[in-house]
């Protein structure tokens, strides 16, 4: 007898096909898993074998073989359990072999017999959909697996309550999808005294999806400022909320079916190795910058991460995505997010000047800040020196505007860039300016003579790469966008130089 079950293997987001094949033979009574599978793969039959004895079944006293093609494919996890128990079973006469001709199915077992929960049920449904099956998936993965739309999908408890439903005894009911919760609560910027010029860099940050550094000593409000900022970016769109839920849902981050809209604000500890930022492991899990996908990572103490995790962040801060290479696989994750970092003056903490100033200025500085690299450094857009909060700071009234008042300036600014992208039909056309290159940004920069003229005099004057005069530029559009102009003019050219740090600022004063 043979039977043939569909699955999938995940390999980044991306849910592969796998047939599962079981046959049974003459010869030695075994049970065989073949088709280059890990240990969490060939401890399936085990599994498989107690939740048999959990239902009063015994496996076919015959040599049982488990293909799972194609066999140059690497399978991970324990997801495996219930198709190749399903194509067991479909073997063995219990379940009729084309009732699952239909189906593609996932999940792990309990020795019970039981269907427990297993990561990637979202994914699963996606490939499961675009197959033109339905998904047959644990009963704690049905709300997660039922948001991919159109697809069919049967949320079972248990190995039983699927053969009753296949023999037509007990049918079961399709889930519902989770529920769209609300993000955590965000605190307001109104709660900041002081600071006005790192409020408006934060305000200019959410506005273009652009890349932020604070640099002040400890107690300035670097961190305070920065976990402000999901409130100023606008919910994720429907096809954002599936990109970063598939993400999640490999991940195993999901619970109980539960999306959400807000943006991601991801903050791993100075600690965190290469593989924690951008992904690996035996699994090859996604990593913070995957999890952080469409929303905020923020890296606190950023000189205090190893130069190796800070340098692996190049390439994602470029191409939006991150691959992680193995002997045997390469494995893509989508990591387009918005960095937004915070470091001390010095290792001292205060820097060169005022109360509890560093003793080894200004060399403690240069040694202290230099531990980043300057490649990584190029590709931050706005560099802000955040000085101490006074004690005249702190004895002044909740400032008029905050959160809500910011929030609304964002979301025009943003209106204008994805209006633009959308009046042409052009694949190159960014939705944010901090997306934007080549062409397309000359054409939305619209620069005026003066104003390209100041560009032109600060690259000159060698404070700019090439990739900080497409940033630069980047920077400029975005803060001509919040004042509703409709081109890039010298006043806003200046401004986006001072906020890059450009070492000599003569193309500025002339």
């Amino acid at each position: 007898m043979a039977a043939h079950v569909v699955t999938v293997a995940f390999q980044g987001v991306e849910a592969r096909r796998v047939d599962v094949e079981v046959q049974f033979t003459g010869g030695e009574k075994l049970f065989i898993i073949v088709g280059l599978g890990d240990k969490a793969v060939g401890e399936s039959r085990e599994r498989v074998r107690a939740a048999f004895a959990g239902l009063g079944l015994a496996l076919p006293a015959k040599r049982i073989i488990c293909n799972l093609a194609p066999a140059d494919l690497p399978k991970e996890g324990s997801h495996y359990d219930l198709p190749i128990a399903l194509a067991v079973m479909a073997a063995m006469g219990i379940i009729p072999p084309d009732a699952l001709r239909d189906w593609a199915a996932m999940g792990e077992l309990s020795l019970d017999g039981r269907v427990v929960q297993a990561a990637g049920a979202l994914p699963a449904a996606v490939a499961a959909g675009a197959m033109g099956l339905g998904l047959i998936c644990p009963e704690a993965c049905g709300p997660e697996a039922a948001w991919a739309g159109e697809t069919r999908v049967l949320a079972a408890p248990s190995l039983i309550a699927l053969v009753n439903h296949f023999r037509g005894q007990q049918l079961m009911s399709p889930p519902r999808p989770g529920p769209l919760v609300e993000g955590r609560a965000v605190p307001d910027l109104k709660d900041v005294k002081g600071q006005e010029n790192a409020k408006r860099a934060l305000e200019i940050a959410a506005a273009g999806g652009h890349n932020l550094l604070f640099i002040g000593p400890p107690g300035s409000g670097k961190s305070m400022m920065a976990a402000r900022l999901p409130g100023l970016l606008p919910p994720l769109s429907a096809s954002e909320l599936l990109e970063t839920s598939m993400v999640h849902s490999v991940a195993g981050l999901i619970a109980k079916g539960e999306l959400t809209r807000a943006r991601p604000f991801r903050t791993p500890h100075h600690s965190a190795t290469m593989a924690a930022l951008t992904g690996g492991g035996v699994r090859i899990k996604p990593g913070e910058v995957s999890l952080a996908h469409n929303g905020v990572l923020f890296l606190d103490e950023l000189p205090e991460f190893s130069a190796q995790a800070l340098d692996s962040l190049r390439q994602p801060l470029e191409t939006g995505e991150v691959t992680v290479a193995r002997a045997n696989a390469h494995v893509r994750y989508p990591a387009r997010f918005q960095l937004i970092a915070a470091e001390n003056p010095c290792k001292c903490g205060h820097g060169g000047a005022g109360r509890g100033h560093c003793g080894r200025a200004p060399r403690c500085q240069v040694d202290y800040q230099a531990k980043v690299s300057g490649p990584f450094m190029d590709r931050i857009d706005l560099q802000i020196e955040v000085p101490p909060v006074t004690a005249a700071d702190l004895s002044l009234p909740a400032p008029a505007e905050g959160t809500a008042e910011a929030a609304l300036r964002v979301a025009a600014a943003r209106e204008l860039q994805a209006s633009r992208a959308r009046a042409v039909d052009d694949a190159r056309a960014a939705p944010l300016n901090a997306q934007a290159e080549g062409d397309w940004l000359e054409t939305i920069a619209d620069l005026d003579p003066q104003a390209r003229a100041l560009l032109a005099r600060a690259a000159e004057a060698g404070g700019l790469t090439a990739r900080g005069w497409t940033r630069t530029l980047r920077l400029a559009r975005t803060i001509a966008d919040l004042e509703g102009s409709g081109g890039v003019r010298r006043p806003h050219v200046a401004e986006a130089l001072i906020y890059r740090r450009v070492g000599t600022m003569a193309g500025i004063s002339a």
